[in-house]
């Protein structure tokens, strides 16, 4: 009878480690796709490159605006400088939330475009919903969440 109670208890420690890595890498395969914020297309299809005459046409942020959290409803004008988001007083924007880090997050223009990056924030950083590991692109309306507070890109 000791025998069988000891064959499953070990089966039952195996059954919960595989569980286990089966938990880690699909914890890694979703931080991975989600951060880069692309798909894997299908096989056999092709997107095309937006043509150079609409990009021009497509609206360009000129407002950072803050959509939830404590200082709903402030608008900082963007310009070429980086905007950082954190608790620092050196920050652009100062964020009075228990869930930001000091220096949490920051916003920077790369040609006509915004990208977010988190600089080693212990909550993270997330762009509508995926976590931010490395520098991306923030599309116009798209929610950007630090800590508690939720910011927008705007024309």
């Amino acid at each position: 009878m000791q025998g069988l109670i000891l064959q499953l208890t070990r089966a039952g420690f195996l059954l919960v480690l595989w569980l286990f890595v089966w938990g880690v890498l699909r914890t890694l395969r979703s931080d991975i796709y989600a951060a880069s914020g692309m798909r894997v297309p299908a096989r056999g299809s092709r997107k095309s490159a937006v043509p150079g005459a609409l990009r021009s046409k497509q609206k360009v942020a000129k407002y950072l605006v803050v959509t939830q959290g404590s200082l709903a409803g402030t608008r900082i004008t963007l310009g070429t400088q980086p905007v950082l988001m954190g608790r620092a007083d050196d920050s652009t924007l100062v964020l009075t939330d228990d869930y930001a880090s000091t220096r949490h997050a920051r916003l920077s223009p790369r040609g006509g475009d915004w990208y977010v990056e988190d600089l080693g924030s212990t909550n993270g950083t997330y762009l509508d919903r995926a976590k931010v590991t490395t520098a991306v692109r923030v599309p116009m309306a798209t929610p950007v969440r630090v800590g508690k507070t939720v910011i927008e890109l705007r024309p």
